[in-house]
């Protein structure tokens, strides 16, 4: 009998676990039978835009965090595919910072191309995952949510690709319970324009405050007041947009700050991060973990230390991501399929310490691209992913990391070349400040 593998979500992470044993099955392997449970209606994970929030239709936490407005905040290049470039799958050159609805189009391409879909229940919620020791198999039970009934079913091994952005990171401060205007954290952020005329507060200095920032300037906030714990991003920001030191409490509609000023503001959107939640799954294989480059517990940022037949896909902090997650979803899949094996335990968790001793001598964002570019060649040298020039990529981080200290709203429309196909990126042909226009059929065309 074919061993059983159950996929928990198809986003990015689960559908290039199975594109892998997709491209595995056509090369002539003999593949396991494989489950993808996706709670959501349809496939793409967090890219599956909704515009609700809070709680979903079936009374789930909504999982998405996508917002109307966004777009990629890092070269496309650096995400590419190196099995579907974005000239095959556009049949056309197209700009290095694509909007939402581009990469939905992109990443879903790939799927369709190879009838994944027929891998997923969706409507599925997963609500429990443990290990029984005497079977030497995982129970699983889901819930189908359009009839709400459950069922246990025994898996062989178990991948976790539910991503780690959904549950947000909800801190208070002194005032909050009395403040008149919105308090609400950036996963519920979902329209620009509803912060049009006002004056925001945003609390955090990582891509979720930068990006919100400039948003709603760009789509007509009044003021937008960024807070910092630690440090400022430091941007040239545009008029309108400025940073203070953390808030210290709110007294009605006006905050104060550590540093002793003052500002009115009318609505707050608290960009605090997420927790690594996986309440689905039973403590002793819960991967609990800050958002780090290299988690602890994960062999190869990959297998989970105490039974390695359960793995985790893209729970790393992020330069790399579709790109990374499929050299992750390759490395699966080939110790599924018997390719590779695994160490002892304990040279397990000495290559962990390795690779998490050197996390810890980063001092900035070029040390942690160069990290992450080495984790993921590590990898990619023990499987048959396609080649692609990860070096190039490497330094296209480092210029981007350089076009944003130059101007942060100018970033996006600098153009890359492509590390599968040596494709020059056209320059979008409206800037991306004044660009209010996001549609998948804008960008395309005209391109100059």
């Amino acid at each position: 009998m074919a061993s059983q593998i159950a996929v928990i979500g198809a986003g990015p992470c689960g559908l290039a676990q199975l594109d892998a044993f997709e491209e595995a099955r056509r090369g002539g392997a003999e593949i396991p039978e494989i489950t993808c449970f996706e709670q959501q209606s349809d496939w793409g994970g967090l890219w599956n835009y909704t515009w609700r929030t809070g709680l979903d239709e079936h009374g789930d936490p909504v999982h998405g965090s996508m917002y109307r407005y966004l777009w990629s905040n890092g070269p496309k290049e650096c995400l590419e595919f190196a099995d579907y470039t974005f000239d095959e799958h556009f049949g056309q050159p197209i700009p290095s910072f694509p909007p939402r609805e581009v990469l939905y189009d992109y990443i879903t391409g790939r799927a369709k191309k190879n009838d994944v879909r027929r891998f997923i229940q969706f409507n599925t919620a997963v609500r429990w995952i443990s290990y029984d020791e005497q079977a030497g198999k995982f129970a699983v039970t889901v819930q189908t949510r359009d009839d709400g009934r459950t069922r246990t079913e025994q898996f062989d091994k178990v991948i976790v690709a539910t991503g780690h952005f959904s549950t947000p990171n909800m801190p208070s401060f002194e005032g909050f319970d009395r403040f008149p205007g919105r308090i609400m954290h950036s996963h519920d952020f979902r329209d620009a324009q509803e912060f049009t005329g006002q004056r925001l507060l945003v609390i955090g200095s990582s891509y979720s405050a930068e990006d919100i920032a400039l948003q709603t300037k760009k789509y007509g906030a009044q003021s937008v007041t960024v807070s910092y714990r630690t440090q400022p991003m430091g941007f040239p920001w545009p008029a309108g947009i400025d940073e203070v030191p953390l808030l210290s409490k709110v007294d009605g509609s006006t905050a104060h700050f550590a540093d002793g000023t003052t500002r009115d503001v009318d609505a707050i959107v608290l960009c605090t991060g997420y927790q690594h939640s996986f309440r689905f799954i039973s403590d002793e294989l819960r991967l609990r973990t800050a958002n780090v480059l290299y988690p602890g517990n994960l062999y190869k940022g990959v297998f989970w230390l105490g039974q390695p037949d359960l793995m985790y896909l893209g729970m790393q902090d992020q330069y790399y991501t579709f790109s990374m997650f499929d050299t992750q979803a390759w490395y699966a899949r080939d110790y599924v399929l018997g390719r590779i094996s695994l160490p002892s335990p304990e040279e397990m968790a000495a290559d962990i310490a390795r690779w998490r001793d050197r996390l810890a001598e980063c001092a900035g964002p070029f040390d942690e691209i160069d990290f992450q570019a080495a984790y993921v060649a590590d990898l990619h040298k023990e499987v048959d992913y396609p080649s692609y020039d990860l070096d190039l990529t490497r330094a296209h981080f480092k210029e981007w990391e350089h076009d944003k200290t130059a101007s942060i709203t100018g970033y996006r429309d600098k153009s890359f070349s492509s590390p599968c196909t040596g494709t020059i990126a056209p320059v979008h042909h409206t800037p991306w400040w004044t660009e209010l226009d996001d549609s998948m059929a804008t960008f395309l065309g005209n391109q100059t």
